[in-house]
């Protein structure tokens, strides 16, 4: 049994862009990583509203299955109570953390009753594109987050913030090394955390996102359509 996997990308810099197919040891995801006490509630009190019980403590890091990551643009869930939720993501590779965009797309009725487990209940779509962190960090907090909802083929704006509404990433590390013990390693791949849904969590048919640096004028966009498994009682 293999204990990675390997994904292709596409590492994009200032200086040139290449293909790298690039290991992955362990994905951990990170969850209320707000650096606004009072925007972190306000997403706590959204998933209290669905039956999630609040955290024990803040940041809190699930770690999930390496094959749950995918960057095919078609995933299945079973039943009708999944979605996703647009989040930066830090990658450990050749001694370089680089930074991309990622899914969370999580079970919310499995959530009511066991969060760690309803992060093994769905795909986590990640982008092919990164970033090196050294280029981003000197304007980080100007990098922003979108991702919309698409049913009928209507597309509607579902969260819409900043990465400055989040732990940086180098604080996020640091409360990663923490909790863990160690640093983060070559081949970890984490989920940072995310903002609230624009009038309430809910599922889709399709659900895309995006990250966009102002500074350097790029983006990097993925998306995925949701196909709703029956649920035989």
């Amino acid at each position: 049994m293999s204990n990675n996997i390997t994904f292709p990308f596409q590492l994009i810099s200032k200086t040139e862009t290449r293909e790298e197919d690039i290991v992955i040891n362990r994905l951990f995801i990170a969850g209320w990583t707000g650096r606004n006490k009072a925007k972190m509630e306000e997403h706590i009190v959204e998933l209290e509203e669905l039956g999630i019980k609040r955290p024990s403590r803040t940041p809190v890091f699930y770690r999930a299955s390496f094959e749950r990551l995918t960057q095919r643009e078609h995933m299945q869930s079973p039943g009708n109570f999944s979605s996703g939720e647009v989040e930066f993501i830090l990658l450990a590779h050749n001694d370089t953390l680089w930074v991309g965009i990622g899914s969370d797309h999580t079970d919310r009725e499995v959530e009511t009753y066991g969060i760690t487990v309803s992060k093994h209940m769905c795909d986590k779509p990640i982008a092919n594109t990164l970033w090196p962190m050294a280029e981003v960090a000197p304007h980080w907090d100007q990098l922003q987050l979108k991702s919309y909802a698409v049913d009928g083929g209507e597309r509607c704006l579902y969260q819409d913030g900043g990465v400055a509404s989040m732990l940086t990433p180098d604080d996020l590390l640091a409360e990663f090394r923490s909790v863990h013990g160690e640093d983060f390693q070559q081949g970890d791949i984490i989920f940072c955390g995310t903002m609230p849904a624009i009038g309430g969590i809910k599922p889709a048919e399709r659900f895309e996102f995006e990250i966009s640096d102002p500074v350097m004028e790029r983006k990097i966009s993925h998306g995925y359509d949701i196909e709703v498994l029956p649920i035989n009682d």
